[in-house]
């Protein structure tokens, strides 16, 4: 297989333990329950990428860029997005006919 070797990838402890806690919740979305998946299975180590692919449903980029998202800001960083710019959507009510 191509691609480049899977760098060593360690998840603090702590966030091992919230990981496992948030998944058990039922609570957690969709989104964040497979990041999360992907980075519990990045600090197993012993899981190669490709299964690892298959278990969360997702394509190498975005475990890579999970695990990266990790590294550089923390495990929110990684679980959650960003705000994005630009101006929030605004819903106006639904508009009843006149009698």
């Amino acid at each position: 297989m191509g691609g480049r070797p899977p760098d060593k990838f360690v998840l603090k402890r702590k966030d091992q333990a919230f990981l496992r806690d948030m998944l058990c919740d039922g609570q957690t979305p969709l989104k964040v329950a497979r990041r999360a998946l992907i980075l519990l299975g990045r600090a197993n180590g012993q899981q190669p990428i490709a299964t690892l692919e298959e278990k969360v449903d997702q394509d190498r980029t975005t475990i890579w860029r999970v695990c990266e998202r990790y590294e550089d800001g923390g495990l929110d960083a990684a679980l959650y997005d960003a705000p994005r710019s630009g101006r929030p959507r605004v819903f106006s009510p639904a508009s009843t006919p006149e009698d």
